[in-house]
């Protein structure tokens, strides 16, 4: 409806006060000033600006048309820088997917060094659980992807840095009948009681679970920390990461139990799509640092 070069003219005769002055800002002649205004205004069938002897006022209809000029300006200025920086690698946002196992204690030191770097990117964090991760990388939900099974579920130009294994613990509460059993568990004991887990988040690929036996009931919750409140309550049994049970063990709150067939560690790693690559995301793979860092900030034992 407008052109750019009409709404910078109506602009600059408004901050200017004169159509003479806006054309020397311009390097225009002032007829060309005159004749812009006036075409907009036909156009709006309104006057924005009163013509005194030798200056201009804006009217009320004036006033809110440059104010809405000036946003529209200021978009379209926008428009064009950010396209440019996406031309050279800039995004507007990067979105990272964390394994419900992996620990969350250096997450908030993460957050913070990213926006001090980039404070005008978006950094998006979701919570996945086992599947999730590779589903959110798959689907485009996430462009990094911590704590990621090391099995790459999926065909697709995914690359991967070891993260090492994370450990697992079967725990139960103090009050749970399973408390006082001596020895290994055998699973006609275990398959009486409900196991404690975490529901898959993935929305497409095949749904899993850390460990249980076929046929047995399933107490599904949101999160560790539910799963957690579940086991020291004796509500059900199963495994959880060895990091966050230390705590437990530790307090006194949960007892850790042998059973028939022991629980091997998990391999995990870093994984990214390769077609999503920018400056943030490059950041983000160097920031987390190879196997042995990823493994002592994310998976091992504290």
């Amino acid at each position: 409806m407008f052109s750019y070069n009409e709404l910078i003219a109506i602009e600059s005769v408004a901050r200017l006060g004169s159509f003479s002055h806006a054309a020397d800002e311009l390097h225009k002649v002032p007829s060309a000033i005159s004749y812009t205004i006036k075409s907009v205004e036909e156009r709006l069938n309104v006057t924005l600006f009163t013509r005194l002897h030798r200056k201009v006022e804006l009217t009320a209809a004036g006033s809110y048309f440059v104010e809405q000029t000036r946003k529209l300006l200021k978009e379209m200025e926008d428009i064009r820088f950010n396209t440019q920086r996406v031309a050279n690698g800039w995004q507007q946002s990067v979105s990272v997917a964390l394994d419900n196992v992996v620990r969350e204690n250096g997450v908030n030191q993460l957050v913070r060094d990213f926006y001090a770097t980039f404070p005008d990117i978006e950094l998006q964090l979701t919570m996945e659980v086992f599947n999730g991760v590779w589903d959110a990388l798959m689907t485009g939900r996430a462009d990094i992807g911590i704590g990621a099974t090391a099995t790459i579920p999926i065909g697709g130009d995914f690359s991967y840095r070891p993260m090492g294994e994370l450990a697992w613990e079967f725990v139960v509460g103090l009050n749970h009948p399973l408390a006082m059993y001596d020895g290994e568990i055998p699973h006609h004991e275990l398959i009486k009681y409900p196991v404690i887990c975490l529901e898959d988040t993935s929305q497409i690929l095949p749904k899993r679970s850390t460990w249980q036996l076929d046929n047995q009931r399933r107490l599904i919750v949101p999160n560790w920390h539910s799963a957690e409140q579940c086991f020291i309550d004796g509500l059900g049994v199963g495994v959880m990461p060895s990091h966050r049970a230390k705590r437990l063990l530790a307090t006194e709150q949960v007892i850790s139990k042998k059973i028939e067939n022991h629980i091997e560690a998990s391999p995990c790693c870093l994984a990214w799509n390769n077609k999503n690559q920018s400056v943030a995301i490059q950041w983000l793979l160097d920031y987390l640092g190879d196997t042995e860092k990823l493994n002592s900030e994310w998976l091992k034992e504290t």
